[in-house]
């Protein structure tokens, strides 16, 4: 019997399979573009397992695992994307540590000897203007005394222009980079690059946390352990003093040397120039530009037997956005219940919007007078947080926090532009990938990339003048429509109406 387990993703294949989420590709793919191309023609629809891959006989590929809100709860046994939420902030607050055990899938089979990394994974090429076939869901794990006593996961690109080395992009302001150019600078870290995790521990690298929640030391793999709601096993690496995540389809285990840098592509490093060379396309929509980073030392690949399956997330993507959606907004959620318990009662991130990192919308519910004014400094706690947020809007619980449109409608009539419009501080840390920030620097002559300043919007009703914003409502709940018209002719017109119109003829 197949395993269902959702603490691997072969169980959360099986899972998918069942519930009719799982597109299985059998006819041969190449990893150069055709992977790419055909999980971003199917965007926002099934997860994608291709059997078949050219020149990798040995290995499989899934994509467009998270590319749904909606899926990534029913793998966990959940409802909805506010229940997944929900237990995210419940494993912020009780993480379930990692359990060690003896022996795991993920060293089915080792090699330490004559490493070549790119001959036995099958690295995709995402666009034709990639600088070059680039790792992109790989996800670091760092623990021990190298992360404060605690564990941590990322999301880390990889090139390997050397078949035992490879260049490793780090975030400014992660985890990692205050473990590699601050707290351990010059020494060699010991890490595990963990490629296809498990779903939870891939959801908890891509959350991208707010700080003042999960500082250095926390047990961010215990975090995925409440996700899943049992431990995240993980397995004394074969080569170095560290651990892997035993589900994982395949680890490279090694050690980030702190001394040696690598650059990122060769136009790169024939330019000589950081930030110009394009390398692949980032979660800001825009094409990613290649750096001079640290350098990777593989010392073992190890992998699971039966055919290991390879993981490709696209940053610019539904998948992308969503990956870490629930984790982050459970960060926004707790950060505005530590301000005001109770006032906040659903965020969202919309999808698109400058991409997960850029945006956040709360739902507000004021109880009393002493609520008013509450609202403000959460948007003001939010954009000192969460480093390089742009977009945060804060509205009322007659607004549909799941629509867009129904969010700019909020905007377009509740916000007064002289006093509840909130100019983020400018001038601080923001984000290397969002290229605003490159040129803010850059006319500034500065040397790094600095924040510009985000925006927030007050958009709820006064507490005292609520009655005179009373929405409309038309009586759809007292008509059935089979009265008059026939089903096909219910679901013709319903086929032809717009999301946001759907919503609306649902609420009157």
């Amino acid at each position: 019997m197949a395993n269902k387990d959702n603490t691997s993703i072969r169980g959360m294949i099986e899972i998918l399979r069942e519930q009719g989420e799982l597109l299985e590709i059998d006819g041969e793919v190449d990893p150069i573009y055709e992977i790419s191309g055909i999980q971003k023609a199917l965007e926002n629809g099934p997860a994608i397992l291709f059997n078949k891959i050219k020149g990798y006989p040995h290995a499989r590929n899934i994509g467009n695992i998270f590319s749904r809100k909606e899926r990534a709860p029913k793998i966990f046994g959940l409802k909805d994307p506010r229940e997944l939420r929900l237990r995210c902030r419940e494993a912020m607050r009780k993480p379930i540590p990692p359990r060690v055990v003896e022996s795991a899938p993920c060293q089915e089979v080792v090699i330490t000897k004559d490493i070549d990394v790119m001959s036995v994974v099958p690295v995709t090429k995402y666009t034709e203007r990639d600088g070059a076939r680039i790792i992109g869901g790989n996800n670091t794990f760092l623990c021990g005394d190298w992360h404060g006593g605690g564990t941590h996961l990322s999301f880390n690109r990889l090139n390997f222009r050397w078949p035992d080395k490879c260049s490793l992009a780090i975030g400014a302001g992660s985890h990692l980079e205050t473990a590699a150019h601050l707290l351990h600078r010059g020494d060699k870290i010991p890490v595990t690059l963990n490629l296809c995790n498990v779903p939870a521990g891939l959801m908890v690298a891509a959350a991208g946390f707010i700080h003042p929640l999960v500082p250095v030391g926390a047990d961010e793999v215990g975090y995925a352990g409440g996700i899943q709601g049992k431990p995240v096993d993980i397995v004394k690496a074969k080569t170095q003093d560290t651990y892997s995540i035993a589900n994982a389809e395949w680890v490279l285990e090694g050690y980030i040397d702190t001394k040696q840098k690598a650059w990122e592509s060769e136009d790169a490093e024939k330019l000589g120039k950081e930030g110009i060379a394009p390398v692949f396309p980032e979660w800001t929509g825009y094409l990613g530009r290649a750096y001079r980073l640290l350098l990777f030392q593989c010392t073992a690949i190890t992998h699971q037997k039966d055919r290991p399956i390879f993981f490709t997330p696209q940053a610019n993507s539904f998948e992308g956005d969503m990956m870490g959606s629930a984790f982050r907004e459970a960060c926004f959620w707790e950060l505005a219940d530590r301000i005001r318990p109770g006032l906040v009662t659903d965020v969202n991130i919309i999808e698109g919007v400058a991409g997960w990192g850029g945006n956040i919308i709360y739902q507000v519910q004021k109880r009393r007078r002493a609520d008013e004014g509450y609202q403000r400094q959460i948007l003001a706690s939010a954009q000192a947080s969460a480093i390089g947020l742009r977009f945060a809007v804060i509205v009322d619980e007659d607004v549909d926090i799941y629509s867009a449109e129904d969010v700019m409608w909020a905007l377009a009539t509740r916000v007064n532009p002289k006093q509840d419009l909130i100019i983020g501080a400018g001038g601080g840390m923001g984000q290397v990938l969002m290229p605003m920030e490159r040129v803010q620097a850059a006319m500034e002559a500065k040397s790094e990339y600095r924040f510009e300043g985000g925006m927030a919007f007050d958009a709820t009703v006064p507490i005292d003048a609520k009655w005179n914003f009373e929405r409309s409502k038309h009586p759809v709940d007292r008509v059935d429509l089979k009265k008059w018209l026939s089903e096909a002719q219910i679901h013709g017109i319903k086929a032809k109406q717009s999301d946001y119109a759907r919503i609306m003829a649902k609420k009157g």
